[in-house]
């Protein structure tokens, strides 16, 4: 791989507008999770979790795996499988960035979120500005995979509390918990665990 093309990866991951772009996917993708009301995420401890199988999609397919359901629904590309996207570290509540309160308040200061207090937790949500903007970035090409991706992310475990999916994070990445905290967490090989189960979908 050339040095340009390394350095065009290191800007593309420190420039805030693709994440803010897949945040506001991923946002979107648990606003229409429920019929009936739009939902927020609640709390920045979850949306990481959320946003650590929506960015590692070889463990997105772990976590279909273990619940029972096709690793196909997270088409995984073999890119995927070897590449470094993103920096997420090992932290106290497992996969994290320092970089999350910045990108909601950069979206909050835009328009696109809201983030309200409920008790002790901010529960995340996006305004009507914000869920169009999600919409236009879920309908282009470069950003029709990362949607799908997230709706399969949400269907999957949106429904579970910030703990218990920390709790599932950890027992579908048990790697994790032998990294010391602030070390980096890179791409692994697809899960050993066999892979003939139904392909009921997600």
């Amino acid at each position: 791989m050339s040095l340009n093309v390394l350095k065009a990866a290191a800007d593309a991951e420190n420039a805030d507008g693709l994440h803010l772009a897949r945040l506001l996917v991923l946002l979107r993708s648990a606003d229409k999770a429920n019929k009936t009301k739009l939902k927020p995420v609640e709390g920045i401890t979850k949306l990481a979790k959320l946003d650590f199988l929506l960015r590692y999609p070889i463990y997105l397919e772990r976590a279909l795996i273990q619940l029972g359901k096709s690793p196909d629904a997270a088409a995984v590309t073999p890119r995927e499988r070897t590449t470094v996207e993103t920096k997420m570290i090992r932290f106290r509540y497992g996969p994290w960035d320092g970089r999350y309160r910045r990108w909601l308040s950069l979206l909050s200061a835009r328009g696109l979120i809201t983030l309200s207090m409920t008790g002790r937790k901010i529960e995340i949500g996006l305004t009507d500005t914000g869920r169009a903007v999600a919409d236009g970035l879920g309908a282009r090409p470069t950003f029709r995979d990362l949607a799908e991706r997230g709706a399969v992310v949400v269907k999957a475990v949106g429904s579970m509390p910030a703990t218990k999916l920390k709790d599932f994070v950890y027992e579908i990445v048990p790697e994790i918990t032998g990294m010391k905290w602030g070390e980096e967490i890179g791409p692994l090989a697809r899960s050993s665990v066999a892979l003939d189960v139904g392909g009921d979908g997600i």
